[in-house]
């Protein structure tokens, strides 16, 4: 059976390089439309648009977070000696400095030897860290998508019980339904008689069977049996079924609506009521499907 997606998710992995690790995790909460924010490093700034486009490409729903990391090793042991090209480099450059400003500073043995490339040391090169952060991106995204799944399968689950609860609502009701038509028409009839000594018996009768027509409830009930065998088979069939299911929700309520408002008997409106109890338990869990 085909997958439904929670849009609430969180993945999360880190992957070690030669020179630190880079950290990815992914989180998304509710969004009637795929909004992605991003925390990033420098360093991956440019993997913007490439983590976007793969993101969106198996994510269609939700308001998601990017963070994406690198965090150092700690500083090992210095090397044996500076680079003297660097140096010399630095030394004409302070010469050049003096002659235009001859009250600047020197600058102190510390300030030379964090100055970049003094010291032989060996840094990360970029391109091997956006690859890395690509390759980890992409794992990260199938977990965060297991994640979606897992918490979407227990959705449809408590989906299809309402299902099945609408559905026994609708098969009791169908049976008793001319009973309780039949019941209230000639009630009525007794009623307008009564009232109306001496006037046509016939158009009574006229009267009586056309309101007895308008409470008459098997089209609301062939209906909701309609939007529930298609709420079944959208869950069935799978996807980003959120928008599709919101949809039939509302179609749902607008037949028990009516169902409470054709209804001749206190049978009737009792089961009106307890459809749209389950309606709306149904509308609360498709609100957190994709």
């Amino acid at each position: 059976m085909a997958t439904l997606n929670s849009m609430t998710g969180f993945g999360a992995a880190t992957v070690n390089l030669e020179h630190g690790s880079i950290s990815l995790e992914l989180r998304a909460v509710n969004s009637r439309f795929l909004d992605l924010s991003f925390r990033m490093g420098d360093d991956f700034r440019a993997l913007e648009p490439a983590i976007r486009e793969r993101i969106g490409a198996a994510v269609k729903r939700g308001k998601m977070e990017c963070r994406l990391y690198f965090s150092a090793k700690d500083a090992g042991p210095l090397p044996g000696a500076a680079n003297p090209a660097v140096l010399e480099q630095l030394a004409e450059l302070a010469d050049q400095v003096r002659t235009v400003l001859p009250d600047a500073r020197p600058l102190t043995v510390a300030e030379v030897l964090r100055w970049p490339g003094v010291l032989a040391e060996q840094s990360s090169d970029p391109g091997a860290m956006q690859a890395a952060a690509l390759t980890l991106l992409d794992g990260v995204v199938r977990d965060f998508n297991a994640s979606r799944a897992q918490e979407g399968g227990k959705l449809a689950a408590v989906i299809r019980q309402r299902v099945e609860a609408l559905r026994a609502l609708v098969a009791d009701l169908r049976p008793r339904t001319p009973e309780i038509v039949a019941a209230f028409r000639a009630k009525l009839a007794r009623r307008v008689e009564e009232i109306m000594q001496g006037a046509d018996p016939e158009r009574i009768h006229q009267e009586v069977a056309l309101f007895a027509q308008k409470i008459d409830v098997d089209e609301e009930l062939d209906r909701l049996s309609t939007h529930l065998d298609e709420v079944e088979r959208v869950l069935g069939q799978g996807g980003s079924a959120g928008k599709r299911l919101d949809f039939l929700m509302q179609e749902l309520n607008r037949e028990a609506n009516t169902l409470g408002s054709k209804a001749a008997a206190m049978e009737l409106s009792q089961a009106s009521v307890e459809m749209k109890v389950l309606i709306e338990q149904m509308r609360e869990q498709v609100q957190n499907l994709e």
